[in-house]
């Protein structure tokens, strides 16, 4: 991740994206950041490979996407299907969570995030995207 050169433009459109979260972003990014969940290092807006990832800990292989209605479409749904298997490829676990499940119960998706990572006393489950 940190490690690989990130093109000009991509790196510009993540640099935009910080820039312009959604509130369902901010509000979880207020969770993550400065290693408040269980000292979790993550970055927001992160470039790996061709994709720009919402929230990365690279330590733990972790992707966290917070998505909105766009996704539940059909085109959506197989461009993140695509994005998901590059991603496990390469390594990385990827949760998905609704911008109104974030909104509404940021501390169930906290420990969702906090079990999937292992730190948590109570065992991963099987998924590993949470979008219903």
């Amino acid at each position: 991740m940190g490690h690989d050169r990130v093109p000009l433009g991509q790196r510009k459109n993540a640099k935009s994206m910080r820039r312009a979260m959604t509130d369902a972003e901010l509000k979880l990014w207020n969770e993550l950041r400065a290693h408040r969940l269980m000292g979790m290092s993550f970055r927001r807006q992160v470039p790996i490979g061709p994709y720009i990832v919402d929230f990365a800990c690279s330590a733990h292989r972790l992707i966290v996407d917070v998505e909105g209605s766009p996704h539940a479409d059909a085109e959506h749904s197989r461009y993140d299907e695509a994005r998901s298997a590059y991603l496990a490829a390469s390594g990385w676990t990827t949760l998905r969570f609704w911008n109104d499940d974030v909104i509404r119960d940021i501390d169930n998706v906290c420990q969702y995030i906090v079990i999937v990572a292992g730190l948590a006393d109570t065992p991963a489950p099987q998924t590993e995207e949470l979008v219903p």
